[in-house]
């Protein structure tokens, strides 16, 4: 009996001490340093911030606790509507290149788009990944990239916005580096976990620019987001979107993943001269009914006010229809997106069709649409048929 005793007390002892090396250990293990540099209006010197605020992007999408909000998304109890299992897809396999001006755009699922111009194929947030998530686990994909990777042209520059795992997929980000060795931009702190699978990225802070040939310069922009790979390294690297500045036609703008914030960020943008093409998310903005937006994602309503405030000539829907992030229904992102329109009276924002090579024409200035405020939008979208949306 003494001897059990001893062995009971030795393995108490153990456990004592696995459990004090895991609250010591794993927290700094999980809470990795990305990035080390002076503060700044958006870094603190350990975080990065919203200078305009993140009171939005910390608490729940919900209103609710973050606890019971997480059990009833992961459980699916939530009363949300169904998704489609698979989602067909025919892609046409795109150019090899696109020179001078001309400019053909590719969606291939998610924030994923490959644009080609100026002899340059551009990718942005690449994920050819079946799931978005640690270890192969998280949401799964409901559709096929429009192109498959084996047909995919020699990638040249790859646009990363962040590094939450269905934008920054890290396996994607080496097969492309091994075949192509392209030039990786980033935000701050990005290329720190980039480089873990031994992949070199580029990462600037916002405001900055690399010149990736002459007359065409990739500029990394603000936007109103948040990182983390873990539980624990919350905001360790930038969020950002991208501006491509090109020598005639108009510039692209890639939105990468954000909420409306304070919405200076799109004219701050526009800034570097007249947006040829803007990429801008619109999905993953509700968790529960009648949700128009959430702190982090913005939805159709405030896609249109940064598509006007871009003042863009053209623009394409994307962060929707690939992974299930969120509440809404399948098309739900884009029949507001068509309502919200119609209601600005503004043209050129709407879908393209998955793996579908897409031509983009010069830019040509819009016709000016007055600001629609946000409650007045909320009023005429107040409909049946957008009441009817789940």
């Amino acid at each position: 009996m003494r001897l059990i005793g001893r062995r009971i007390g030795a393995l108490l002892l153990w456990l004592v001490i696995i459990a004090a090396l895991i609250v010591t250990i794993v927290p700094r293990f999980l809470d990795r340093i990305y990035y080390r540099g002076d503060p700044s209006g958006h870094f603190d010197g350990a975080r990065f911030f919203n200078p305009d605020g993140d009171e939005d992007t910390v608490r729940p999408p919900t209103g609710r606790s973050r606890g019971g909000f997480l059990l009833r998304y992961l459980s699916g109890n939530d009363g949300r509507p169904p998704w489609p299992e698979h989602v067909a897809v025919t892609p046409v396999a795109p150019p090899d290149r696109v020179e001078g001006a001309r400019m053909v755009a590719t969606w291939v699922g998610h924030a994923t788009v490959l644009v080609q111009t100026q002899g340059l194929n551009i990718l942005t947030d690449p994920i050819w990944s079946e799931h978005a998530g640690p270890f192969g686990v998280g949401p799964s994909r409901v559709a096929a990239p429009g192109i498959a990777f084996d047909q995919l042209p020699r990638i040249d520059v790859v646009l990363i916005s962040h590094d939450h795992y269905d934008h920054m997929d890290l396996s994607t980000l080496k097969r492309l580096w091994d075949r192509d060795r392209p030039r990786i931009v980033t935000s701050l702190g990005n290329d720190a976990v980039i480089g873990n699978v031994g992949v070199p990225a580029t990462a600037l802070d916002w405001g900055r620019r690399m010149t990736v040939k002459p007359g065409v310069d990739v500029v990394v922009t603000r936007n109103h987001h948040w990182g983390s790979r873990w539980f624990a390294d919350r905001n360790r690297a930038l969020w950002s979107s991208f501006v491509v500045t090109l020598p005639s036609g108009g510039n692209i703008f890639f939105a990468g993943d954000t909420g409306m914030g304070d919405g200076r960020w799109p004219a701050e943008a526009a800034r570097y001269g007249p947006v040829r093409f803007a990429m801008l998310p619109v999905g993953a903005f509700r968790f529960g009914p009648g949700q128009m937006g959430i702190g982090s994602h913005m939805g159709p309503v405030d896609a249109v006010e940064v598509y006007r405030r871009l003042g863009a000539a053209r623009a394409i829907p994307i962060h929707w229809g690939t992974f299930r992030l969120s509440w809404e229904g399948y098309d739900t992102p884009l029949r507001l997106l068509d309502a919200a329109m119609a209601c600005t009276r503004q043209v050129g924002f709407a879908r393209v069709e998955l793996g579908q090579p897409t031509e983009i024409a010069p830019y040509a200035r819009p016709s000016a649409v007055p600001e629609m405020p946000r409650a007045t939008l909320l009023r005429c979208l107040d409909t049946p048929a957008v009441r009817a949306l789940r």
